[in-house]
């Protein structure tokens, strides 16, 4: 079941990011990316993560309940599939919302789509790298225009 879950958040999340790169951004499009691919990507999230806490469902750590005050508590927790997979979906909806919330900014404040295209693939492959970059990116120009946001 998880290498299922696994894997169909996994082609989810890619086919949203080609979309994102590569298509016009319609407004449809832009739609679809954030509630067809965050949104059921957070659902998935959420749905696993209640299943697992609640013990129905691949439960995790000792005794079958999630610990994350400790680094043992934590490591527990992903030493199951059910844990892997949902930490995995988690970083693909945050990594993909902070994609798109990058990608309309990067058009509002008019940055090419050559120069949007690595910082979005850097926050698809590195998160938080990619935000880091953009933000540094981006400071110059949301002066300028007055939009500091």
């Amino acid at each position: 079941m998880w290498e299922t879950v696994f894997g169909i958040a996994n082609l989810l999340a890619l086919v949203m990011w080609a979309a994102l790169i590569l298509l016009p951004r319609w407004p449809a499009l832009l739609a679809a990316i954030l509630y067809a691919g965050v949104g059921l990507l957070c659902l998935t999230y959420v749905v696993a993560m209640v299943g697992i806490l609640s013990g129905g469902i691949d439960p995790v750590g000792p005794g079958g309940s999630a610990d994350f005050t400790t680094i043992e508590g934590v490591r527990s927790i992903f030493a199951s599939d059910g844990g892997v997979t949902i930490g995995w979906v988690h970083y693909l909806a945050f990594d993909l919302f902070v994609g798109l919330w990058i990608a309309r900014d990067a058009d509002s404040k008019q940055f090419s789509r050559l120069l949007q295209a690595p910082i979005l693939l850097a926050t698809f492959v590195a998160g938080p790298l990619g935000l880091l970059v953009w933000l540094f990116v981006r400071e110059k120009r949301a002066r300028a225009q007055g939009r500091w946001q």
